[in-house]
Parts: structure tokens; sequence; C-alpha cells
């Protein structure tokens, strides 16, 4: 899927936002004072994760008695979810609607999509962005209107190694990380953090807190209300800091239901400064 000339483009002083709804919702672009701190490219920037987050062990969860398959695109197993994939719509904002566009006010934009195959349920997702000068607010919610399902949320940002003065260095104090087994998925064992490189989740019980500073540039601090992240920095060109509502493989170890009476709703904020 390409970009579309439909993007959004959201500024708050010198900081500017890009969001491309046909490709997935993503965001393609953010420049703070004209640095990009995006890995660019139509698979990169920033990705929501829904209605699940990493891998499904062979791609495959129950509910009840009911084995469910959904699409393998990362080997034996299905990762990250529809929402990537999908084209999604204008939401209502202050009252207002505008068909086939996203509903955007100077630095705030809200989108939404509807459920559909290959996810078993119908449901509804939506997705706001709030930027101001220092920060950026994700928001994402999943309801049902009639069957319950168990899903996940969260975001995948592809963060710049390198932004020209040096790699970027993590800090976070996780309570434990997430046994990884030969199969790439969490064996269920919890273990103290390890050293990097990583593709591995982590538990923040406090909720999600982690800090990347590039440099002599820019500081930028990734926060969540959840309490589950996962690190990916074994590429030379980018590192990832994922926050997200369960742990890899979470519809069948960790499920989590939306109902008509309480949908699933996901925050993150990333805030910044110049060094």
């Amino acid at each position: 899927m390409t970009s579309s000339d439909e993007s959004i483009r959201l500024k708050a002083g010198d900081a500017e936002l890009t969001i491309d709804p046909e490709n997935g919702c993503r965001i393609s672009s953010l420049r703070i004072d004209g640095t990009e701190l995006l890995r660019q490219g139509e698979r990169f920037g920033c990705f929501p994760m829904v209605p699940w987050c990493g891998r499904i062990e062979n791609g495959q969860f129950r509910t009840g008695d009911v084995v469910h398959q959904m699409p393998l695109n990362s080997g034996p197993h299905a990762i990250h979810g529809t929402g990537r994939d999908t084209s999604w719509r204008v939401a209502r904002t202050s009252g207002t609607e505008t068909e086939g566009r996203a509903a955007a006010t100077g630095s705030r934009a809200a989108f939404s999509y509807d459920l559909t195959e290959p996810w078993p349920y119908s449901g509804r997702v939506s997705q706001t962005f709030e930027l101001s000068e220092d920060s950026l607010v994700l928001t994402m919610g999943v309801e049902t209107y009639d069957s319950s399902f168990p899903a996940q949320a969260g975001w995948h940002p592809w963060f710049r190694r390198n932004l020209g003065n040096g790699d970027v260095h993590l800090d976070f104090n996780p309570a434990w990380q997430e046994e990884r087994g030969e199969n790439s998925l969490p064996t269920g064992r919890r273990i103290e953090p390890v050293p990097g490189p990583w593709d591995d989740c982590f538990g923040m019980p406090e909720g999600v807190d982690v800090t990347l500073t590039w440099p002599g540039q820019l500081r930028l601090k990734v926060t969540s209300r959840e309490e589950w992240v996962v690190v990916y920095d074994e590429q030379d060109e980018a590192v990832c800091v994922e926050p997200q509502s369960g742990p890899p493989n979470g519809l069948n170890t960790a499920p989590r239901l939306v109902t008509p009476l309480e949908p699933l709703e996901v925050s993150a904020k990333w805030s910044w400064q110049r060094l």
C-alpha cells in the first residue's frame, strides 16, 4: 500500500506531524525543528497495532470452543494486527464529519475504521492524534456493538537510530522481561531484564516509561498507563519502543475482552525537549 495524497498534516510550534490514513493510518513523519525522527518508507513511520499486538502463535487464537485463523505474515505466525493494512476514514470530531477525509483541526486529527475479515468479529476502531509544541498524545479505542471478543492495541514507532550526532540511548527500568522462546514468542516465564539487542517484551506495572536520548540533539520520553512495552533494536537504521495493552500472543495467554459495555481504550504520550 502506498502513501496517499490525502495525508493529513498537523503543526504546533516547531513540531510537524504527517498521518497517512490510506496506509494504515500510520504516522509517516514527525519533524521537530526540521529534524525527522521516524524512519521513512511505506512500511515504517509509526503504525497502529490492532486488534492484536506482536505475534499470534501459528496465527491462531481461541474464543470458547472456536479456533480462529489469522493470515500468516511472519513466518509461522500472524503479526501486528490488520489495522496497519487498512484504509481508515474520517471520525466524528466536534460534531462534524467530512466523508473520506480525517477530521483535523490544526493540531488534532481523528480517524476510524470498521473491523472486517479476516478478523472474525464486528466492531469499530478509532485513533486520535493531539499534537502540541512539545508532545504528541495518541489514543486508540476498540468497541463492539454485539459479540464480545479478545483484542489488543498499541503503537509501533520506528525511531531513527542516529539523527547525525551519535546513536540513540535507551533508558528504562522494567520490573521483568518476558523470556523469549525459539519461536520468538514469550515462554510464559518472567526473567530479570538482560542486555540487548532486543526483540523482547518487558513489564512495567507502574506504566510504560522509556526515554530515548539522541546525544546533543533531543530527548524523547514514551509513556503510557499500559504495563507492556516491546523494544526492538536489532536493525541498524531504527529502534522501536512499542507500548501496548498486552504481551505478544496475548490473545491466547492474557486475553482482554472487548464487550458492549467495556471497550478497549489505550493511550500513549511522546514528549520531547531539545538538548
